[in-house]
C-alpha cells in the first residue's frame, strides 16, 4: 500500500514538472535579432552578432542585388529587404513556430507583408545559399507588382548559387532531372502555374521551376525575351497572360527544346 502511495505521488510530481515546463516553455518569450545591423542600399542584416559590413557574405548579397537587376532588367528599388539573422537553429525555429505557427520546418524563409519584406534564417553550414534564395524575393517582391509561385520559387533557386557569373548549374537539380527524364517524368510549365501554396511545391517542382528559368535566360535570345517582357509586364499587371501560353507562339517546338536541355545540364561545364 505504501508502495502503491509512494508511486502514485512520484508520478502525480512528474507530471505536474512536465506541465509546469510545458507551460514555462510556451510561456518563454522569443524575439528577433537586433543587437547589431549592418546596411547598405535597400538591404539591412539584423542579429544578435556583430557582421561588419565588409563580410564577405553581406559583401555577396549586395553584388547578388546588382545581379538579378542587371540579368532580369528589372529596377534597383529602394524598398528596403530586412534579414532576420538568427544565432542558431533553436532560436530562429521557436521564432517561427511562435509566430508563424503551421509552417513546415526550413532554414530559411521570406515572408513579404505590406509593413516588410522580411528573411528569417540563422547561421549554419548553407547560410550564404539560404541568404542569397531569400533575398532574391525580396528583391523581386520590391520590384514587380506581382510574381507567380513558381516563377518566384524558379528565379530564387536560380540566383541561390553562387559564382562569377548568373547562371550557374545546381548539379543537384540538373542530376535528379536527367534521372526523371530516363525514367519517363514530363515537363509541365501549366501544372507548375496551378500551384499557389509552398506547401504545395515538391522538390520536383522546384527543381523543375528552376530548369526552365535556366533554359529561358541561356538557351537563345527569344527565350530570353519572352521571359524579360513578361518580368516586364509583373511590374505593373497583376494578371498577365501565363507563360506557358507565350512561350510556344514565341518559341516554335519549345517542350522538346527545353527537354533537350534539360538532358544537357549536366554537360555544361562550371563557370
Amino acid at each position: 500500500m505504501l508502495k502503491a502511495l509512494t508511486l502514485s505521488l512520484c508520478l502525480l510530481l512528474c507530471l505536474l514538472l512536465t506541465q509546469g515546463c510545458r507551460s514555462a516553455a510556451k510561456n518563454q518569450t522569443v524575439h528577433l535579432p537586433a543587437r547589431h545591423s549592418v546596411s547598405a542600399e535597400q538591404l539591412i542584416v539584423l542579429s544578435d552578432f556583430k557582421l561588419g559590413q565588409d563580410h564577405e557574405l553581406f559583401q555577396d548579397l549586395i553584388k547578388l542585388r546588382e545581379d538579378v537587376a542587371a540579368t532580369l532588367n528589372i529596377p534597383l528599388n529602394s524598398e528596403q529587404v530586412t534579414v532576420y539573422l538568427f544565432t542558431n537553429q533553436e532560436e530562429y525555429r521557436n521564432y517561427l513556430d511562435t509566430t508563424y505557427p503551421g509552417l513546415p520546418p526550413r532554414r530559411a524563409y521570406f515572408v513579404g507583408t505590406p509593413k516588410e519584406l522580411a528573411v528569417y534564417t540563422f547561421w549554419g553550414e548553407r547560410i550564404q545559399e539560404d541568404l542569397r534564395h531569400e533575398f532574391t524575393h525580396g528583391l523581386l517582391h520590391a520590384s514587380l507588382k506581382t510574381v507567380p509561385l513558381w516563377l518566384d520559387e524558379g528565379l530564387a533557386e536560380y540566383f541561390e548559387v553562387a559564382g562569377n557569373t548568373p547562371g550557374q548549374v545546381n548539379r543537384d537539380h540538373a542530376s535528379r532531372l536527367s534521372t526523371a527524364l530516363n525514367n519517363g517524368w514530363k515537363p509541365d510549365m501549366k501544372r507548375l502555374e496551378q500551384l499557389e501554396k509552398v506547401s504545395q511545391m515538391q522538390r520536383v517542382d522546384y527543381q523543375e521551376a528552376w530548369a526552365w528559368v535556366h533554359f529561358m535566360l541561356n538557351s537563345t535570345p527569344e527565350t530570353r525575351d519572352t521571359l524579360l517582357e513578361y518580368l516586364a509586364e509583373l511590374k505593373t499587371n497583376n494578371n498577365p497572360e501565363e507563360l506557358s501560353a507565350r512561350l510556344p507562339r514565341d518559341i516554335p517546338g519549345v517542350d522538346q527544346r527545353f527537354v533537350n536541355y534539360v538532358a544537357s545540364l549536366n554537360t555544361f561545364p562550371s563557370r
